[in-house]
């Protein structure tokens, strides 16, 4: 009786231990997630921070009253700074996020004129950051197959001529199937477009950077042609634009019938795909197919996956997101396509999915950053006179801080990743 007694209690002992043991493991992995997802958010939180710093030394140099006030002394110099910097950033961020007390005050009063005003630069922001989702979504996805799509601005262009030639020409059908049916166009038109050079690619060995260039110069000319004075998809009053799209191809807006606050439910789709794009990624075989084609094509090969086949896919889907892009755009904001639709959002795209790291949930935070930079960039412009090419010069220092990384590192004594927390971090 003693002796079964005494197992008992060394069996609870020694379940006890491995349960100790294993809570502290657990705790002990939560623990090293956190800080591999801190240290992961860092970097490019300070490469931002630098480069508004950086900014700022720029707007003071091109200040001339800051000349002036050093001509007066130092001490009125140093004054001068501080003011200047202070307008130009507090205007930045009221023109990208608003004035937190003139929206509470909006609030409270309950008028509805006063709210719009307050809230005007918050739907800004997400107006601009919306397109800039898909696109770096588009370029991201390339990245994770290893694919450098350079294309994303054609593709733009041509999922948005398909767009609209279905927002306009098709009539008398419901919003309901509409408005998804020149979504699903726009869709169509992009992934055709980027699944060219992905089959170029995967068949012929040829460079996507190169096919990918030379198909964006036929997706400018495809759209001069199409919407030139007198080509088929022009207008017909004489300027180089389409007919505007049906009103039930219209995406639904926040504020209808307001031209002044053009936020529309885009950015609620743009927020859905992200979330598709992370469950195909991490959640489906194609997405594992994707990222081991792009880590390591050999590998993929001798494992079975169809490496042109999933090259295709790739790109194919890339396209589809940038398509998607310039199908949010026309739907949502513009209601037809001009034919200077240059948007910038496909050559910007590869900074967001850089500044994402690739991944879709980084991608989306930084499409939000860039869409602030851009709304507050014309507040600065017009409330404090500052010259809006600094928001270029804001986006080229943050591209060149996240794509060599080692420079904030060594800016702020940051340790190097170790091996396991690089993949850690690839994998999502």
């Amino acid at each position: 009786m003693n002796k079964k007694r005494s197992e008992d209690a060394s069996i609870r002992e020694d379940t006890s231990s491995v349960a100790t043991n294993s809570e502290t493991a657990l705790r002990d992995k939560v623990r090293k997630t956190r800080g591999v997802v801190w240290r992961s958010l860092l970097v490019p939180l300070l490469a931002t921070v630098t480069a508004f710093a950086i900014g700022g030394l720029v707007i003071i140099a091109t200040d001339e009253s800051v000349y002036e006030a050093f001509q007066d002394g130092i001490g009125r110099g140093i004054v001068q700074v501080f003011i200047v910097i202070g307008r130009a950033y507090g205007t930045f961020f009221t023109g990208a996020f608003g004035n937190p007390a003139q929206i509470v005050e909006a609030l409270f009063s309950g008028n509805a004129a006063q709210i719009r005003r307050a809230v005007y630069p918050i739907t800004e922001t997400l107006r601009i950051s919306t397109p800039y989702i898909f696109a770096g979504l588009a370029v991201a996805l390339g990245f994770q197959g290893g694919l450098f799509n350079i294309g994303a601005e054609g593709q733009y262009f041509v999922g948005g001529l398909v767009c609209v030639f279905a927002g306009y020409s098709i009539t008398g059908l419901p919003q309901i199937i509409h408005l998804p049916l020149a979504l699903l166009a726009g869709v169509a038109g992009g992934a055709l477009w980027g699944a060219i050079p992905g089959y170029l690619k995967g068949k012929t060995g040829a460079h996507e950077v190169i096919t990918t260039i030379m198909m964006n110069y036929i997706a400018y000319r495809l759209a001069e042609f199409m919407l030139d004075v007198g080509g088929p998809m022009a207008r017909g009053d004489g300027r180089p634009v389409s007919p505007e799209i049906q009103l039930s191809a219209y995406l639904p807006q926040f504020f209808p019938n307001r031209v002044d606050l053009r936020v529309n439910a885009g950015i609620f789709l743009a927020l859905g795909v992200a979330w598709v794009v992370w469950w195909l990624l991490y959640r489906t075989t194609v997405g594992y197919e994707i990222r081991t084609v792009g880590k390591n094509p050999d590998a993929a090969r001798y494992a079975g996956i169809s490496v042109p086949r999933v090259m295709v896919i790739t790109m194919a889907l890339s396209g589809a997101l940038a398509g998607l892009s310039a199908a949010t755009d026309i739907l949502g904001v513009l209601h037809f396509m001009p034919n200077s639709f240059f948007s910038g959002y496909g050559f910007d795209a590869i900074a967001l999915a850089l500044l994402g790291n690739s991944h879709p949930a980084g991608v989306v935070l930084a499409s939000l950053l860039f869409g602030a930079i851009g709304a507050g960039a014309r507040n600065m412009q017009g409330m404090a006179h500052v010259p809006i090419d600094i928001t270029s010069i804001l986006q080229g220092l943050i591209i060149v801080f996240i794509a060599a990384p080692a420079i904030i590192r060594a800016l702020y004594r940051m340790r190097e990743p170790e091996e396991d927390e690089e993949l850690a971090l690839a994998r999502g």
